[in-house]
């Protein structure tokens, strides 16, 4: 997998607005939000895609999707509602080739989103 600005955040190598983090998960701000609260979370061993995961990363995956999870019991939207988005390959609209979770949050959410 290629260096991507993902793991430049990781590493602290450019600035990011970090909101979250624990031994296996980053969570920072995205910088073009779509909702109020926009969150993107990042397993700090990289995977380039969802296609790329096999059953040894299932720990992994969890642990990102349990930590958005907390996050968003944490900041007290999660009994409101939220939305997680993980986009798979160019199609799928992923533009950094590191998988992350989209999380958003703060209005209400339509479907499908487009």
């Amino acid at each position: 997998m290629s260096d991507t600005i993902f793991s430049k955040i990781i590493r602290r190598e450019i600035p990011a607005e970090i909101v979250y983090e624990n031994d296996e998960v980053l969570a920072f701000r995205d910088l073009n939000p779509q909702a109020p609260v926009h969150v993107l979370f990042i397993p700090k061993r990289p995977l380039a895609t969802l296609n790329d995961a096999t059953a040894s990363d299932a720990e992994l995956l969890g642990h990102l999707l349990l930590a958005t999870a907390d996050y968003a019991k944490r900041e007290g939207f999660a009994e409101q509602g939220y939305r997680t988005v993980i986009n798979c390959n160019e199609d799928g609209g992923q533009t950094v080739f590191h998988l992350h979770v989209h999380l958003l949050a703060g209005r209400r959410l339509h479907w499908p989103p487009g």
